[in-house]
């Protein structure tokens, strides 16, 4: 079955994979992978438990059901979900490093990742060091011999700072690091990072693999066996798990991710370049643009800009402010990839963790925006934004 699955295409794959009716006799058939409650699993014989089950920390059989689709939609061999993206991310780092360690990363990340580098694994004895994602040049100078992982976003959070994955996976291995991508921006639907190079991909399945901002959640996808058990260890020994209610509304996200990726990436498309002739606006980034820097890596590794844009106000971050303040129908709130659109101003929200001489140094100003465009009419986004 497995075989079967992995020639199907993507919107096929994310439909049924971990999801087959249970036909036998004395089963129910179910179409949709259905929530499994109990927390603990009777057993026939004392050293058996039955159909692999025996606590749902370690593994339930809703939660098992979602982790095969995210292997299956990312292209990997193992899938494992988390109670959240930090969740997830904590697993690989604890779960794979130890004290005196060394990481290196790119410098434009989401501000809780770096929180958790800088202020929470610091603790134990993991260092992390930064380097210009545009650059994977520069990463060789900071790598020492304590370096053992190498750490990026295939789009970064929140310049949109594109990662050569081919580029930095010949650095990892060139070095035997382990190479982790945080892929949340793009989902597994436009880019599949481990096709590229990647040891690990991560993503906030909050976003856009959940997409409906109603569930909290991290995944983390490989193909490599030894990393996998390592992580799956540190998942049921932690147990920063995925609840079972929660991996149902993934999954059940998870089935309409190709649709709404395609429509996420088209409204993008027209609101970027609506807001380059936009009277307020000094500066508009977003990688379907031609104006993009990048724009060239991108489509070489990629299969779809995504829904995330950027952009400047001008002015001072009082005329930010002002500007966001006056939005209707698009929502200012944190986090992005939901089917609504949200907006919100990163140095005063997502990144407000990152000290101001660090936001300065990688380009989050005071004024800088960033827009997470739903799947609403985007004639009705554009007439919001004025």
């Amino acid at each position: 079955m497995e075989e079967i699955m992995n020639k199907q295409h993507f919107e096929t794959r994310a439909i049924h994979a971990g999801e087959n009716p249970d036909m036998r006799e004395g089963a129910s058939g179910d179409v949709a992978a259905p929530i499994h409650l109990s927390t603990t699993f009777a057993r026939h014989e004392v050293d058996s438990p039955t159909a692999g089950y025996e606590y749902t920390r370690s593994l339930n059989p809703t939660r098992h059901a979602l982790e095969i689709k995210l292997a299956a939609i990312e292209n990997g061999k193992y899938g494992l979900a988390f109670s959240s993206g930090l969740a997830a991310e904590t697993a690989i780092i604890m779960g794979l490093l130890k004290g005196g360690d060394h990481v290196v990363a790119s410098d434009d990340l989401y501000g809780g990742t770096k929180r958790l580098f800088n202020r929470v694994v610091s603790e134990f004895g993991i260092k992390t060091d930064y380097a210009d994602v545009t650059n994977p040049d520069a990463f060789e100078p900071i790598i020492t011999p304590e370096t053992r992982m190498m750490w990026v976003e295939t789009v970064s959070n929140p310049l949109l700072k594109i990662a050569d994955i081919r580029a930095m996976a010949e650095i990892a291995r060139k070095h035997d690091l382990i190479f982790v991508v945080d892929n949340t921006f793009l989902s597994p639907y436009f880019m599949h990072p481990l096709e590229l190079g990647a040891d690990i991909v991560m993503h906030s399945a909050t976003k856009y693999i959940g997409g409906h901002s109603d569930v909290l959640g991290g995944v983390v996808m490989t193909s490599n066996q030894a990393l996998y058990e390592k992580i799956q260890y540190y998942q049921n020994a932690a147990g920063a798990v995925m609840a079972p209610f929660d991996s149902y509304i993934v999954m059940r996200g998870i089935k309409t991710l190709a649709l709404r990726m395609e429509r996420h990436g088209e409204n993008a498309l027209k609101i970027a370049q609506f807001l380059e002739q936009h009277n307020k606006v000094s500066r508009v980034v977003y990688p379907g643009l031609s104006t993009f820097p990048q724009r060239a890596l991108h489509k070489g590794q990629a299969t779809g800009d995504g829904g995330i844009i950027t952009f400047e106000i001008k002015g001072d971050v009082t005329d930010a402010k002002r500007f966001l303040s006056r939005l209707k129908v698009i929502a200012l709130a944190e986090s992005l990839g939901g089917v609504e659109s949200l907006v919100e101003l990163p140095s005063l929200m997502t990144h407000s963790s990152v000290p101001p001489e660090e936001r300065a140094k990688i380009g989050i100003t005071d004024t800088l925006v960033r827009l997470s465009v739903g799947i609403e009419h985007v004639d009705d986004l554009a007439q919001a934004l004025g």
